[in-house]
C-alpha cells in the first residue's frame, strides 16, 4: 500500500478517491477546490470531494502546498482542475488519471471534445504528471467504446470507474508496483474547455453535430430571442422524418411537429427548457409556444 496525497474536486475524482480508500491506502492528505456557489442560492458548498473526504475522516483543504509535507509517497491526481507548480511537482512523484487515450484529447474537455468530434472509442490512462500538459509517459490504459446516444455525464461515470480500477491496479503493491511508464506515441489533440458558443445549435449544420452537442449537455438555441435548453434529442435522417411528417426540405431550424430541418436531415427533440422555466417534454412545450406559420429556432 502506498502513503497518498489526492488532488481532484468533482464528482468523478470522488470515485477514486473511495477506492483508494477502500483499497487500504493511507490517505495523507486531500486537496480540493475552495467552497463556492454552485447553484442560484446564496450559500457556498464543498466540491464532492470534500464532502466525501469528510465523511471518511480524512484531511481536507485547498492549499496546494500541504502535499510537500504530509509525508505522501506519492500524489494522485483526478481532475483537479488547477496546473501544479513545478515546485509542488518537485516534492514528490505525482500520477493522473486523465479521461482520454492519450495523446488524443489533452487537456480541459476530453469526454466532451470526444462526444463532439463523433469518437466512436475513448478510455482512462493513468500517466506520469509532468509540467506539460497532458504530455507525461504512460503507465497503464483502458478502452472503452462511446456507446450511441451516450451522454457526457454518463461517459464521465463510466471513466471514473475505469480510472479508479487503474489506480488500485497500478498501486496494489505500493509506488514501486506502478512499473516504468511508456512514452505517449502518435498526432496529439487537444481539449480546449468548452465555451457558451461550442454548444450553440447551428441548424445549418448535421442533424448529427446537433446531437451530440446535445449529449454533452445544455446545448442550446434561441427562439423568440430567448435561449432554449435541449436536454434529449435524437437525430434522425431526412428520408426517416418526411415520412412521418415533413413533406419537402425546408429551411434549416423550422419546426415540423417535434422535428427540426437541419442541414442533411432532422432532430427530433424530446425535452426542453425555456428561459427562466422548467424542463418540459416538447408536447407540453409546443404546446405552450403556439408555433407561428414559418417560425424557426435560431
Amino acid at each position: 500500500m502506498a502513503r497518498v496525497a489526492f488532488l481532484g474536486s468533482p464528482e468523478e475524482a470522488s470515485t477514486c478517491l473511495a477506492a483508494l480508500q477502500e483499497a487500504g491506502h493511507d490517505i495523507a492528505v486531500v486537496v480540493t477546490g475552495a467552497d463556492k456557489r454552485r447553484g442560484r442560492g446564496p450559500m457556498s458548498s464543498p466540491t464532492p470531494v470534500k464532502q466525501l473526504a469528510r465523511q471518511l475522516g480524512l484531511p481536507v483543504t485547498d492549499q496546494l502546498n500541504a502535499v510537500c509535507d504530509v509525508g505522501a509517497e506519492i500524489g494522485v491526481v483526478v481532475a483537479f482542475g488547477r496546473m501544479i507548480p513545478a515546485s509542488v511537482l518537485a516534492s514528490l512523484p505525482f500520477v493522473n488519471v486523465h479521461f482520454s487515450l492519450l495523446p488524443r484529447w489533452r487537456g480541459a474537455a476530453p469526454v466532451e471534445r470526444a462526444i463532439l468530434a463523433g469518437d466512436g472509442e475513448t478510455g482512462v490512462c493513468l500517466m506520469k504528471l509532468d509540467e506539460g500538459l497532458d504530455t507525461g509517459p504512460v503507465f497503464a490504459r483502458a478502452a472503452t467504446a462511446i456507446r450511441p446516444r451516450e451522454t457526457a455525464f454518463s461517459l464521465r461515470h463510466r471513466l471514473a470507474a475505469l480510472g479508479a480500477d487503474l489506480l488500485v491496479a497500478g498501486l496494489a503493491g505500493g509506488v514501486e508496483s506502478l512499473g516504468r511508464p511508456v512514452p505517449q506515441v502518435g498526432e496529439p489533440t487537444y481539449a480546449e474547455k468548452l465555451g457558451p458558443l461550442d454548444l450553440r445549435i447551428d441548424w445549418s449544420r448535421s442533424a448529427a453535430e446537433a446531437e451530440r452537442q446535445v449529449r454533452v449537455g445544455r446545448a442550446w438555441t434561441t427562439f423568440r430571442h430567448r435561449r432554449v435548453i435541449v436536454w434529449d434529442a435524437l437525430a434522425q435522417s431526412s428520408a426517416l422524418a418526411q415520412s412521418s411528417s415533413a413533406a419537402s426540405p425546408v429551411p434549416p431550424g423550422t419546426f415540423s411537429g417535434d422535428l427540426v430541418a437541419t442541414a442533411d436531415g432532422w432532430l427530433h427533440l424530446s425535452v426542453l427548457q425555456s428561459e427562466g422555466r422548467s424542463r418540459q417534454n416538447v408536447t407540453e412545450w409546443l404546446r405552450g409556444a403556439r408555433l407561428e406559420p414559418e417560425e424557426a429556432l435560431v
